[in-house]
């Protein structure tokens, strides 16, 4: 897809390495407080706090809301590519395009701009990523914007893969179109998260077209994978370095201070095959056995294993720990007593049930030991344990102290540019995460929109939001990047 402005340079294609960093991810609302339904000019239009800023603060703040139209324009062009998320053997679609018209852009405001598909090898063998990936057609940007020297360098991280808009004939408006209305930007990706994309980058491009002097580097990073693999996120995290980073998914302007983490599970439980029309011999003297109905005792210690969870000490930001099963499958035969049955589950864990790398070893661990035991009482799950395996895909949670100075300077930053932000946390996972465990780089989610309307038909996110979004992470940049 051509992009708006007409650019048609090829796509550079440079390998990762450490050195090209100079100095340097699906969730749910916060539990125990109520979604904020976002929808259109519903939102209060929050006005800058005056005395909370500084002279230069004010002039950034009233550049980004007098060029609002401008950065709706540009949430509308990065809709209008198409950049459905990988799946496997799928080819790439517009990632390229769409990452080559954000490096004019940026490069057009000075920044030292990299476009490359990173080396697979990069994040091969890694949990989150399958075997034989490939980055072909979806390439990473990153952008510097050098500051004086000796200052904190400032990371913005978003991703620009957005989930499948099926089925299309239900939307308003077309989902690659970046329809207007009622004070909103509609399409698939306009709150996850496109809308964080072009408020991130709107923020970098007004401090400098004003020519504000950062004394450390900002750097503006743009991925694809996180809805599928990660696989973008994990190249940057061992490709750049920062002293803090912003990752702008649908926060409502809130500032997400921690994430939960997932695995997946599947347990497959053996029966024996028998003709279901006919009355069975006891299991011990060879008879069928329903590998369905012995699935039912491990659905039943996962409830048991749910319940422990909810029990454990509450997370000041995020819900318990849990595991929905999600997909279950048995039975060769409607006239055969089923021989096989498998579980799909899918586990959100804690940053306290972490292991000491920040992954889900001890979960896993809990997860099995748990299962095992409590169909031990079964005799033929005793003799015919259940078999458990866990799938590439797991992610990683997360948190950042709050006395962090990117925690406090954001918060303190979003507040003084008239928005009531509050901490919170991303009940599933994002990029950030992945960035705090992989390369020990403090991250935060502060972006525009509900979080609830992400992955819906007719997703949407208001401008006010995008404006808010954009003025919060440019006074952020003033201040953290000093």
């Amino acid at each position: 897809m051509a992009s708006d402005l007409g650019i048609t340079e090829p796509v550079e294609h440079l390998e990762a390495s450490d050195q090209s960093g100079g100095s340097g991810i699906h969730g749910c609302i916060l539990p125990n407080r109520p979604a904020k339904m976002q929808r259109g000019l519903d939102v209060e239009r929050g006005s800058p706090n005056e005395e909370a800023l500084t002279p230069d603060e004010r002039r950034v703040c009233n550049e980004i809301a007098g060029r609002e139209g401008e950065l709706v324009d540009l949430l509308r062009a990065l809709i209008r590519y198409d950049t459905t998320t990988h799946t496997p053997g799928a080819q790439a679609r517009d990632e390229a395009a769409l990452q080559q018209m954000l490096a004019a852009r940026l490069r057009h405001w000075g920044a030292e701009v990299r476009v490359w598909e990173p080396n697979p090898a990069s994040t091969a063998g890694h949990p989150m990523v399958p075997d034989g990936f490939s980055f072909a057609g979806r390439p990473q940007l990153a952008a510097r914007f050098r500051g004086t020297g000796g200052g904190r360098v400032l990371l913005l991280n978003g991703h620009i893969d957005v989930i499948a808009a099926d089925p299309a004939d239900g939307w308003r408006h077309p989902p690659f179109a970046g329809g207007v209305e009622g004070g909103v930007v509609h399409g698939r990706g306009a709150c996850d998260m496109k809308g964080g994309v072009a408020s991130m980058v709107f923020a970098a491009e007004t401090l400098a077209r004003l020519g504000i002097e950062l004394t450390g580097d900002l750097i503006v990073n743009t991925v694809s994978e996180e809805e599928s693999t990660g696989a973008g996120g994990l190249a940057m995290a061992r490709t750049l370095r920062a002293d803090a980073a912003i990752v702008p998914e649908p926060s409502g302007l809130d500032v997400w201070v921690a994430c939960r983490g997932s695995l997946l599970p599947t347990i497959t439980v053996d029966g024996r095959a028998g003709h279901a029309g006919l009355p069975q011999r006891p299991a011990e003297e060879g008879g069928a056995v329903n590998a369905i109905e012995k699935m039912a005792l491990v659905l039943a210690a996962i409830g048991e294993l749910r319940r422990e969870w909810q029990r454990l000490p509450a997370h000041p930001f995020l819900s318990p720990g849990d595991c929905v099963p999600t997909i279950v499958a048995g039975g060769e035969w409607i006239v055969s007593y089923p021989a096989l049955c498998r579980l799909d589950c899918h586990i959100e864990y804690l940053p306290d049930q972490a292991d000491e790398h920040g992954w889900g070893s001890l979960v896993e661990r809990q997860f099995s030991d748990w299962i095992l035991r409590a169909t031990a009482a079964d005799p033929w799950l005793a003799a015919h344990p259940p078999r458990i395996e866990w799938l590439v895909g797991g992610v990683p949670p997360a948190e950042v102290p709050l006395d962090d100075p990117i925690v406090t300077t954001a918060l303190a930053a979003t507040r003084a540019v008239g928005r009531a932000s509050e901490l919170g946390g991303l009940e599933n996972w994002h990029d950030g995460a992945t960035l705090i465990v992989e390369a020990g780089i403090p991250s935060i989610c502060l972006g525009p929109g509900d979080i609830n309307f992400a992955h819906t038909i007719d997703e949407f996110v208001p401008i006010v939001d995008l404006v808010a979004c954009a003025q919060a992470i440019a006074v952020t940049a003033m201040r953290y990047c000093r």
